[in-house]
């Protein structure tokens, strides 16, 4: 793919998206992690200064849209003093997604202490901050969540071994689970130093120069099945307390409802399929929770319709959309054909899953775009 500048224009906290509807500020969080006071900080920004919504992203993230531009070192100051910002050089390159009931649910490893070392060692990299703000990291405990993610440099594990993946693919190099953090960082570098124009390995006409040093020793070229639907409902953890997993309808989530889930005081994860865990909670807590939050519009069935259906920004936030795409996918959700159905306002369908259909809008309708 020809690219006509080295780096991409993906936004963080410092370096924003100028959108249609305003500024836009998107908030890493490696494993898709945040604390119950740091979303509260989030949603006061929000408020105060957005568009009164926290949107999730794809990879996990979180960012908030409709900022004056006299209003964004306001919402990065809020940011940085929530804890969320620990690296001014590296803010745009701690994208990593990660197994996000790792460590609570099933008999896999326990990768959040991976992902806290893969996350500082980005921050050390001076290289690694030469990154394109869409390379992505992947770490999988082993139950094969998010390896269909293609993320560029990833780890599957398999007991006390991990799997090394580029885009998605087993590479055949298979590395102590202790060094899986070292073999992704230095894939990482070798990409920003061929990288070239590219911002993604897909990109890459030859990638065998990522694996220097390294042996294949199993057969190379296996892939996962792209998981589509986030954990929702009542998940009883290994330790016998509670996760509540709740989708978020298109992934906007008020403010309002976010300082809610702050008000539980435990931990939350976004995760990658746009829906919040919210963990560690005593069979008490979480009933309460429920029945607060389930009125406030989360989802907490695994048959809602919602569970099938997401879409791009649309209209008027982007400038490229041709159509209110958000407006068109609410009114089309209970008309499930079976697969997940992506909206989107433009051709360059932002945001679209690995699965399902992606529906282009023409400006009299919408049509089926191959994924």
């Amino acid at each position: 793919m020809a690219r006509t500048r080295d780096q991409d224009a993906c936004p963080g906290a410092l370096q924003v998206h100028r959108a249609a509807d305003g500024a836009l500020a998107r908030v890493r969080l490696p494993g898709g992690r945040i604390g119950a006071g740091q979303i509260a900080a989030l949603a006061r920004a929000a408020a105060d200064w957005g568009a009164g919504t926290l949107e999730l992203t794809s990879r996990g993230n979180l960012q908030i849209r409709g900022i004056a531009d006299d209003d964004t070192a306001a919402v990065a100051d809020a940011i940085a003093s929530a804890g969320l910002l620990p690296s001014p050089t590296h803010e745009r390159v701690r994208n990593i997604v990660a197994s996000p009931l790792s460590g609570r649910t099933g008999a896999t490893p326990d990768i959040r202490g991976l992902v806290t070392d893969l996350d500082e060692a980005i921050r050390a990299d001076e290289t690694l901050a030469s990154l394109p703000g869409r390379f992505l990291f992947g770490v999988d405990d082993g139950r094969g969540d998010i390896s269909g993610l293609d993320a560029d440099a990833g780890i599957h594990l398999d007991g006390d071994t991990a799997a090394l993946l580029l885009a998605g693919r087993d590479t055949g190099v298979r590395v102590p689970a202790g060094d899986g953090v070292e073999a992704v960082c230095a894939v990482a570098r070798r990409f920003a130093q061929v990288r070239g124009k590219a911002w993604r390995v897909r990109e890459l006409d030859v990638t065998s120069a990522l694996l220097a040093d390294l042996t294949a020793t199993e057969q190379p070229g296996a892939t996962w099945a792209p998981v589509s639907r986030p954990p929702v409902g009542w998940i009883e953890q290994n330790d016998g307390r509670v996760a509540l997993g709740a989708a978020v309808p298109l992934g906007v989530l008020p403010a309002r409802t976010a300082e809610f889930l702050a008000a539980i005081e435990a931990p939350i994860v976004i995760t990658p399929w746009r829906s919040v865990l919210v963990c560690d909670l005593d069979e008490g807590v979480a009933d309460v929770a429920l029945r607060v939050l389930a009125p406030l519009g989360l989802v907490f069935d695994e048959n809602s319709p919602w569970l099938a259906v997401s879409a791009c920004t649309g209209s008027p936030g982007c400038a490229h959309s041709v159509a209110d795409v958000r407006a068109d996918a609410a009114a089309a959700v209970q008309q499930s054909p079976g697969v997940h159905r992506h909206f989107v306002g433009c051709e360059r369908a932002c945001g679209s899953p690995p699965v399902g259909e992606v529906l282009v809008a023409t400006g009299d309708g919408y049509r089926v775009r191959s994924l």
